[in-house]
């Protein structure tokens, strides 16, 4: 049986980013991880809808040497006990080292997917950066952009952008209501045609 999650960026989703002149840094330290108020609540309503959730991040500061894989792995650990989260996957490469698994490429997502048996056209994809969004287009995934005032280049076509995680979580429930009630019409319009059929017989 396919299950569905919810694909979640880490820094700027999860935890506040370190925003410099526009741009989105990772904390460097266990003394700057923040997590919003709206985080656990949102995650929470994610996983009684059924979702695993899984967070895909890219951190090239450990090939830049400008932080340690102990300290990514710190910072991952102390989500993993504060959040109700699955699973933390991460791309420790820069751009130079062809990776498939860095975001926009999906290979962190197909992973996940062929680990967790997950239908990846039914899960979705939540993050605040364009590679985040493309990454999740590419994988097939509905995808949802946070959208925290960046100076930077834009995600193209997410299926919805929101400010907050506690949005994007009622855009989903949202959405899953509304084709349970599509598909729970249409079996209803297959029994009537059947009915009608089997009077006209």
């Amino acid at each position: 049986m396919q299950r569905t999650a919810i694909f979640l960026d880490r820094d700027g989703v999860l935890n506040q980013s370190i925003v410099k002149n526009g741009k989105p840094y990772p904390p460097s330290t266990l003394s700057e991880l923040i997590i919003p108020d709206d985080v656990i609540p949102a995650l929470k309503l994610l996983k009684v809808l059924g979702y695993l959730l899984i967070v895909v991040t890219n951190q090239p500061d450990v090939a830049r040497g400008s932080t340690t894989r102990s300290m990514v792995e710190s910072i991952n650990s102390a989500l993993l006990e504060k959040l109700p989260l699955d699973e933390i996957l991460v791309c420790y490469h820069d751009d130079k080292d062809n990776c498939t698994c860095r975001k926009p490429l999906p290979g962190l997502l197909i992973s996940a997917a062929q680990k967790h048996h997950i239908n990846l056209e039914s899960s979705f994809m939540i993050g605040d950066r364009w590679k985040d969004i493309a990454a999740g287009q590419n994988a097939g995934c509905k995808t949802i952009w946070l959208d925290n005032n960046y100076e930077e280049q834009k995600p193209k076509l997410p299926n919805f952008t929101a400010t907050s995680l506690i949005e994007a979580a009622l855009w989903i429930q949202h959405s899953k209501i509304s084709s349970h009630i599509n598909l729970s019409q249409g079996n209803q319009s297959e029994d009537s045609s059947r009915l009608k059929s089997k009077d006209i017989c």
